[in-house]
């Protein structure tokens, strides 16, 4: 019996000896709130003891948010942590806002699903408790005005995709008449394609009639183009025709009224920069290019010329500051902006084996707008452009694309950070650049294993270099 109690206070004694944790998790948010956002019902937590119930569900009926947003007041809440698919939080969250509430959306990927964890009102508790003790941070969400702008633009774009399924309508109905106005205009929407297809709508059938409206700067003659134009007519196809026009000048119309509000929104931006000062643009406008001065108005809000950038148009400039804002301070830096964007490599490592670069899955619309640009300078004659091409032998044109994407993206954070400009060295700089790369590497290599490295004449046109 002594011997077991001398045993016991020796585990005491072992125990007391043993050196307390430095450091513990501490309540940053003491009244924080956690709300999961239904469809139909939201489920809000608040700390234990502020109400007889710490859990409560309010309806989605505007009404019901307000009455939520009251409680929240009411209770002492400061900060609210809410997780959400879709849009269904878009209602919640301005309504809790507007009621002085700091309001965090958190990316469900922070908050996976705990074992034990069945039901709604578990939840938001757990989301509570996360936010407590500060382990969540909430998405990115730019000011009002670019909210707007943001808003303007994605409207924009789904009405473009419209109008573009009815250009393939137009296409269709052209083809099954074997009308072949495709073969011998660049687009069925210019001005050549539209007066032909306006003529046919009108009763002519003639071909060389309807070849009259060519415009001088079609490149196929009027010969080429009235051949293309004999046609097999039918009742039912051209009404496929003059509807599938109407619908595409319709949306046309609503494009042009998306545009006027998108220009009233910048006139209310606050001025960085001076459009007269900005020289004459050298590319060529593309057509889904809005009817404002996107350029010079950009230009005036950012105090910098984004489409200097090759491969960045009016339209892309357009949805990537539409997205992220003016506002670089929101990131450390250039990579955690890249990073954001989903264009940086992964690190998934393992036991100190990387298992994977691959970089995340995201649905972000700037990265998308990057990536499309990075694409359009394949043929660029630019640094960038030559940078793409090397990547594209090296590595594939998917990898190719994101690594001029990410490139793309430093540029954009550096000049609306620092407000510097964009200088294209040009694609001949970029390739001596590389050149001298691979010839430093190659001394380097030749001096570690005792030879030297120097240059021989092969002919007067060009010059290599050999090991000796």
């Amino acid at each position: 019996m002594e011997e077991i109690v001398m045993k016991g206070k020796k585990e005491i004694n072992a125990v007391g000896k043993r050196k307390r944790l430095s450091k513990h998790l501490e309540q940053v948010n003491l009244y924080a709130a956690g709300i999961d956002i239904g469809s139909q019902m939201h489920y809000v937590a608040v700390p234990e003891g502020l109400d007889t119930e710490s859990v409560r569900s309010f309806s989605c009926f505007t009404g019901d948010l307000k009455k939520m947003a009251a409680w929240l007041v009411e209770m002492g809440i400061e900060t609210v942590a809410m997780e959400s698919t879709g849009i269904y939080w878009i209602p919640a969250y301005e309504i809790l806002e507007e009621s002085g509430l700091e309001v965090l959306l958190v990316n469900a990927r922070s908050v996976k699903n705990v074992s034990g964890r069945k039901s709604d009102v578990l939840d938001c508790q757990w989301l509570q408790q996360l936010h407590t003790y500060g382990l969540l941070q909430g998405a990115f969400r730019p000011s009002e005005n670019i909210v707007s702008f943001r808003a303007y633009m994605r409207q924009r774009d789904t009405l473009i995709k419209y109008a573009s399924s009815h250009i393939q309508h137009m296409q269709k109905a052209l083809r099954q008449m074997n009308l072949l106005l495709d073969n011998v205009v660049s687009s069925v929407t210019g001005k050549t394609g539209m007066a032909i297809i306006q003529s046919i709508l009108a009763g002519e059938r003639d071909p060389s009639k309807l070849a009259v409206h060519r415009d001088p700067r079609c490149k196929k003659s009027e010969e080429e183009i009235s051949e293309s134009l004999h046609g097999h007519y039918r009742d039912e196809y051209v009404l496929a025709l003059r509807q599938s026009v109407h619908l595409y000048e319709t949306y046309q119309d609503q494009i042009r009224e998306c545009d006027l509000a998108i220009e009233k929104l910048l006139e209310k931006f606050e001025s960085n920069g001076d459009p007269d000062s900005l020289s004459p643009s050298k590319d060529r406008k593309s057509a889904s290019a809005p009817s404002f001065n996107a350029r010079e108005e950009l230009f005036r809000i950012t105090g910098v010329d984004l489409t200097s950038i090759p491969g960045i148009s009016e339209v892309t400039a357009l949805k990537v500051i539409s997205e992220i804002g003016t506002d670089m301070s929101r990131w450390k830096s250039a990579k955690h902006f890249a990073s954001w964007l989903g264009l940086s490599p992964g690190t998934n490592v393992s036991g100190g084996k990387v298992l994977s670069k691959k970089t995340k899955r995201t649905a972000n619309r700037a990265s998308s707008a990057l990536r499309m640009a990075a694409f359009a300078v394949t043929n660029s004659k630019s640094a960038i452009g030559a940078y793409h091409r090397r990547m594209r032998a090296r590595h594939g044109s998917p990898k190719a694309i994101t690594a001029t994407a990410h490139k793309l993206a430093r540029l954009i954070y550096s000049m609306l950070k620092n407000g510097a400009e964009f200088v294209d060295e040009g694609m001949d700089y970029y390739e001596n650049q590389y050149k001298d790369r691979i010839l430093k590497n190659l001394k380097r290599t030749a001096s570690q294993m005792g030879f030297e490295l120097i240059p021989c004449q092969i002919n007067e046109n060009l010059t290599v270099s050999g090991a000796l």
